[in-house]
């Protein structure tokens, strides 16, 4: 089963980073309100991307590696300008 790294643009300007296997799906419940309490106090605007990965494992390893990117590095990520692999560790990478 694939699994996902996704981006989400909040109302305060903030990029929230997740996880999940259907992104669509995940993406409704945080407009529901039935998502992260992160976004349920910054309100969602629009999904920025998501990144497809081998595994849960490897979803969380990524997931920790985009959360410590600043909200301006992370648009850069969904606009393209990064991989997803650029922001991994080579120990990321070989786990």
């Amino acid at each position: 089963m694939a699994w996902f790294v996704y981006l989400i643009e909040c109302s305060d300007g903030s990029v929230y980073t997740g996880i999940a296997t259907d992104v669509q799906a995940r993406y409704e419940k945080h407009l529901t309100g039935k998502g992260a309490r992160y976004t349920r106090a910054r309100k969602p605007v629009s999904l920025l991307a998501s990144f497809e990965v081998a595994d849960r494992s490897s979803a969380l390893r990524a997931e920790y590696r985009v959360k410590q990117l600043t909200a301006l590095e992370k648009r850069a990520l969904a606009a393209g300008e990064r991989t997803l692999a650029s922001v991994m560790t080579e120990r990321d990478l070989t786990s």
